[in-house]
């Protein structure tokens, strides 16, 4: 502990002396500072209290299609935590329903068709679009969706395959992974290797491009591990879309966005409750799990994509992080305002328009043609 003590006053009293005490007293209140900022910067400052505030709809830069989804209600039933596959299973099913409702539409409005097959016993949707730009002739995309690997089964995992065939003009190959309660750890994973191993014999792999977004974001940065443990050649590009990529929750924006992003919402909701039923009990710091705490070196391109509201923004830019002290080019694109995923919600807005140009473009650039 610093003791501070004044020196005594000389008997004359004279101007030097006072001067020598102002001084003191400058330095105990200097030292007091310091004391008391050391005080803090160990205790108080390891968790920082913050008032409720309102967050209104960022306008600036952002389309009205955006504005409108930004301003939505938290998910329904973000707060339901199904302890089983065989109770997700029901969940899954009925969400899945608008969005297959709605897939016609899409894949009208972009100019796709879908074709159900299967490669290797492995379920797939094999997504083609009107017409293959020019360069994309010998390329294929493998898509891994989201979904908190346990939602989003069957043609329900579509959007974003149709969004980047139509978009970018790549022929796409969707996988249906297999979901609790049907299978578990490391199922998904299995699965889209399953398929990556088969598109190898008949293309180079530097043609092949991967794409995911949520816990298929995650799923693509797995394949690329899993890729590399196994000696085998490494994709082209990855487009990882805000990847569940530590589902510790370990991340800032776990807690700065809890009750900020209207889709996720909570660490502690629907998806974390998702990803602990399919991990069945493994690891979750697994880099299988969470690709976060992978090795990086020798990696594919990879392309990542948030938004400032997302619960897993810090996710997103920790894995940027890693790639590039890892020595592999890595581009983060983050939209204005946008929670988990909003930039595939709305295909006529132009923030989707402009995160599939560009992954279309990070592709063009990275696959062999």
């Amino acid at each position: 502990m610093w003791r501070l003590r004044a020196q005594p006053r000389n008997a004359t009293g004279d101007q030097n002396n006072n001067r020598e005490d102002t001084l003191s007293d400058q330095m105990r209140s200097s030292w007091l500072a310091l004391a008391t900022f050391a005080l803090f910067s160990t205790s108080a400052f390891a968790q920082q209290d913050v008032p409720a505030k309102t967050l209104p709809v960022p306008t600036g830069d952002v389309s009205p299609q955006l504005q409108k989804i930004i301003g939505m209600p938290l998910r329904n039933g973000w707060n339901v935590l199904p302890k089983t596959g065989e109770e997700w299973k029901p969940i899954a099913d009925a969400g899945a329903e608008p969005t297959i409702k709605a897939l016609p539409g899409l894949l009208e409005r972009m100019k796709v068709k879908v074709e159900k097959s299967t490669i290797d016993g492995v379920r797939v949707f094999n997504v083609t679009p009107e017409k293959t730009a020019p360069g994309n002739e010998n390329r294929v995309l493998i898509h891994m969706h989201g979904g908190c690997y346990v939602l989003n089964p069957r043609e329900a995992a579509l959007p974003e395959a149709v969004l980047i065939a139509g978009f970018g003009g790549f022929k796409v190959i969707s996988v249906d992974y297999r979901m609790p309660p049907e299978a578990y750890f490391p199922a998904a994973l299995d699965d889209g290797m399953t398929v990556y191993k088969s598109v190898l014999k008949t293309t180079d792999a530097k043609r092949i491009g991967i794409i995911g977004t949520s816990a298929g974001g995650a799923l693509v940065l797995e394949m690329g591990l899993r890729a590399k443990a196994l000696n085998l050649p490494m994709f082209g590009a990855i487009s990882s879309g805000t990847p569940m990529s530590d589902v510790t929750k370990v991340g800032d924006t776990f807690y700065t966005n809890e009750m900020v992003d209207n889709v996720l919402v909570s660490r502690d909701g629907f998806c974390d409750a998702g990803v602990k039923v399919y991990a069945a009990g493994h690891d979750l710091k697994d880099p299988l799990i969470s690709p976060v705490y992978g090795d990086y070196a020798n990696f594919a391109p990879t392309i990542l994509t948030s938004g400032t509201r997302d619960l897993l923004l810090s996710n997103t830019v920790r894995v940027h992080r890693k790639l590039r002290d890892a020595g592999i080019e890595a581009f983060l694109q983050v939209f204005e305002g946008q929670s988990h995923a909003q930039y595939q919600r709305d295909d006529s807005a132009p923030e989707t328009k402009a995160a599939f140009t560009e992954i279309a473009g990070f592709f063009n650039k990275h696959l062999e043609k």
